[in-house]
């Protein structure tokens, strides 16, 4: 029997490239995105036999039926949700208009944590299912022109910490996955030029990340950074004082 998976933001970027990844490897697949005809024409790019829909993951009782929908046509079963739906606004906090930092918060962590909690029964039904979240780099220090998306992967690395403890009585593992700037859309499309970006520069593309995504489902690790820069980064957060890293992150930052 295939193994299942239901990617949110599946319609471009990390999302698409992680169903061409595991589509390879004979998966079947959820597709949903805000934008319909994405997802369907990624759908027939993978042959056009994945289950996919339009969805607004803020959309409670449209999340409801995808999922229950989903269920139905995966047999009960769910053994990945990645959930990778997400929304970016760089600037100076104060600059930007505050619907931009409540519409952050509600994609990435208030539509994620509502996805998640309704594909619990799918989850706990399917023998060592797990969850992956997408976190960011900006997870592990505040990044300054990135503040309420920074806040928002803070959220999603706790919820990934409380309930890789949590529902690990239930046989599911949950992880998140921790990149820095990747080549997306959403990157690209940034008006403001943060000067941490200038600096480090955008040296993923979305097809690293998938296939990172690909490593982190077999094995355990709860938080997966990508990259040998940003885990240089995470391994002297480990050991050096913490006033290091915000030394850094602010040199980085300097405009």
């Amino acid at each position: 029997m295939a193994k299942t998976l239901f990617i949110t933001g599946a319609g471009a970027g990390i999302g698409a490239a992680t169903a061409r990844r595991f589509a390879r490897e004979g998966w079947q697949l959820g597709l949903v995105d805000l934008d319909g005809e994405a997802v369907a024409a990624l759908n027939e790019e993978l042959g056009g036999q994945h289950w996919h829909r339009q969805l607004d993951v803020t959309d409670g009782d449209a999340v409801t039926t995808a999922l229950s929908e989903f269920g139905t046509h995966a047999g009960g079963r769910l053994d990945l949700l990645f959930n990778c739906a997400g929304i970016l606004k760089v600037g100076e906090f104060e600059d930007i208009d505050f619907e931009w930092h409540r519409r952050i918060m509600e994609i990435n962590v208030i539509a994620l944590m509502d996805v998640t909690r309704k594909a619990f029964p799918l989850l706990k039904a399917t023998p060592g299912a797990r969850v992956i979240n997408m976190s960011s780099a900006s997870a592990l220090y505040g990044t300054p022109y990135f503040a309420s998306y920074s806040a928002s992967k803070f959220a999603v690395r706790g919820l990934t910490e409380a309930l890789n403890l949590e529902w690990e009585r239930h046989d599911i593992v949950v992880q998140d996955m921790m990149p820095p700037f990747v080549k997306t859309r959403m990157v690209a499309e940034q008006t403001f030029q943060a000067p941490i970006i200038e600096r480090l520069g955008v040296n993923l593309e979305a097809k690293d990340i998938a296939e990172a995504v690909w490593r982190a489902a077999r094995g355990k690790d709860v938080h997966n950074p990508v990259s040998l820069q940003f885990k240089s980064l995470v391994f002297g957060n480990k050991w050096l004082p913490n006033a290091f890293t915000r030394q850094l992150i602010g040199l980085l930052s300097k405009r």
